[in-house]
């Protein structure tokens, strides 16, 4: 009977730095969307368009992944040989 060993990859921890540069992001992102929307009507009677939801959702889906490439992310085992063989190119 032959043994089956399945390997479960590793979550990577992340660095002090990655967590800081999320941080930033995250309290930049916090501020300038605040801004974005105080500032949307601003003059305009009735009905304005959203503009600041585009801008608010592209920079969110971007700050959600950035949160995933920060704590989510797991090791992977091959990469130290796909280096090895773009090196030997």
């Amino acid at each position: 009977m032959q043994q089956i060993i399945i390997y479960m990859p590793a979550r990577v921890k992340p660095t002090g730095k990655q967590k800081q540069i999320f941080l930033i992001h995250t309290v930049v992102f916090a501020i300038v969307t605040a801004l974005t929307w105080m500032m949307y009507d601003k003059g305009v009677e009735g009905w304005a368009y959203p503009w600041p939801a585009w801008t608010t959702a592209a920079w969110g889906l971007s700050l959600i992944g950035h949160f995933c490439a920060v704590y989510l992310s797991y090791e992977d085992p091959g990469h130290a040989d796909y280096k090895r063989q773009e090196a030997n190119g």
